[in-house]
């Protein structure tokens, strides 16, 4: 039984119904729960401008009007009640107060993410600015400040993902997803989703 994956916070539906953000550092399994909830029946937004690629095989599910929240560019909100979009957890400071959303942050362990990014770089021949100690540091920091921040949004519900977790046993939480989202979805093939073979940079056990 799962417990402790939601943080829960009362607010007023939007017309439409909330919109569903999956958010979380850069390669904690953003893109891979947004397919899960297309396989799922969830309509998203993503115009599929970045295509599919070695380090993600089924797609980054991006959306690039995300990239202008900064800029008050958010209104292309209004019409994303009850479909999923994927905003890193730098921006979920940027989404616009009028909006309910339902949140599903992937946690994922930060030497796993390391691990990922570096591959990533490694496959477009580029290198890390900063070293791994640096960068771990950073995302301690972001993500014990954005956690503060979500816990005080009144429209803002989010439910935590360990997606460490989720790739040994999915079915623990595709049901858990779907009450959280309270949209019929198609679980079994939300459940398909999860493939041990991608799951290429994993933790080291002690």
């Amino acid at each position: 039984m799962l417990k402790n994956i939601f943080r829960t916070k009362p607010a007023q539906p939007n017309k439409g119904g909330a919109v569903i953000v999956v958010s979380g550092l850069p390669r904690s399994g953003t893109s891979m729960m947004m397919k899960m909830l297309a396989e799922g029946g969830i309509p998203i937004l993503t115009d599929a401008i970045r295509s599919a690629d070695d380090d993600n095989p089924n797609g980054y599910y991006e959306f690039e009007l995300v990239k202008k929240l900064p800029d008050g560019q958010g209104q292309w909100l209004a019409d994303a009640g009850h479909k999923a979009v994927k905003i890193i957890s730098a921006l979920l400071e940027h989404l616009p107060a009028g909006y309910h959303y339902k949140i599903i942050f992937m946690e994922r362990e930060s030497h796993e993410i390391l691990a990922s990014q570096q591959k990533m770089l490694a496959n477009r021949n580029e290198k890390s600015a900063i070293d791994d100690a640096e960068m771990q540091e950073q995302f301690q920091k972001h993500l014990a400040a954005i956690k503060y921040w979500l816990a005080r949004q009144p429209n803002m519900e989010v439910m935590y993902v360990d997606y460490n977790k989720m790739m040994s046993g999915p079915e623990n939480y595709c049901q858990a997803i779907a009450d959280f989202i309270a949209i019929p979805v198609d679980v079994s093939k939300m459940l398909a989703v999860p493939n041990a073979r991608l799951y290429r940079n994993r933790a080291a056990k002690s």
